[in-house]
Formats: C-alpha cells, structure tokens, sequence
C-alpha cells in the first residue's frame, strides 16, 4: 500500500478557526444542551464559569465541520490535480476526549489533527484504520479540546487490487 504523504504517521493538518457567538451557542445548547451557562449571558455570571460558554458538545462538533471541509477542500484539490485521494469510510469510535477550559462567547478557537499512524483493517481487505489526535486551541495557543479517533480508510491503489 503507498500512503499518500498527507497520511504519513506525525503530519499536521490545520483545519481552521471558528469564532463561537453568544447566539449560536445558545442555539446549539437549546437543541443539545440546555444548562443555564450554554442558555442566558445573565444566569451563567454566577455561574461555575463566570460568563456564557459554548457546550463542550458545540466545540467538538465545530471540530467535526471543520475536518470534513478540510477534506472536501482536499479532495478537489487533487481531482484539479488529476490525483486520486483515498476513500472515507466511518468512524468505529474516539476515545480520550477531554475539555480543558470553557469557550466564551467571542472565543476564536483553531483546530487540527495530527496523523498517528494507519494499520490494515482484518475485517474488510483493502480497509485501514487511519488513527488521529485531535486538539481545539484559543487564540493564545491554550488547549480547549482535545481527543483520539480513527476512521475507516481505503487508498486507492487498494481498491484497484478488488
């Protein structure tokens, strides 16, 4: 199997940076996660977090929106280039994930993930794991997130051998 460079075990990908408003993280927490500090500016003064924060939830779905435009960018990045790119399959799961600190409403936080390692899929020939490290940081360089997954993947001289 030859792995594309962009895959290689310790290769880090900025995904790019979000800017958490009080509206939409009040949206999201009244779909998701109703506690008074994610809900009312007023209420989450006196709150364990001094202020209106995004849910831990918010932070790592923004993650999970940023990681898919970073591939859709790829992916048409190497069709204009006339290059293959492999195929996504699903997550079997993260592990690991942590929230350091609250994200305020204002907050810009950035995110990457760094390539781990990938290992042969026993279960499914011409399947890999592709194993990630995951962080979210502020605009201070301070960790917010962070967390383990994998995801299923398949290069595409693997799928030619089918």
């Amino acid at each position: 199997m030859i792995i594309d460079q962009a895959f290689e075990p310790g290769t880090r990908q900025e995904l790019g940076g979000h800017v958490f408003t009080a509206e939409a993280i009040i949206d999201f927490a009244r779909q998701f996660d109703p506690q008074r500090f994610h809900l009312d500016a007023e209420s989450a003064k006196d709150s364990v977090f001094g202020g209106l924060c995004a849910s831990g939830w918010h932070t790592a779905a923004t993650w999970m929106k940023l990681n898919l435009a970073s591939n859709a960018i790829e992916a048409k990045k190497a069709q204009d280039e006339g290059r293959a790119l492999p195929e996504f399959g699903p997550s079997p799961g993260f592990r690991n994930l942590r929230w350091f600190k609250p994200v305020y409403a204002g907050d810009e936080i950035f995110y990457s993930r760094t390539i781990r390692g990938t290992r042969p899929l026993a279960s499914r020939p011409g399947w890999s794991i592709l194993e990630l490290s995951s962080e979210a940081r502020d605009s201070q360089g301070e960790l917010v997130m962070s967390f383990d997954s994998a995801a299923l993947i398949r290069f595409p001289e693997a799928a030619d051998t089918e």
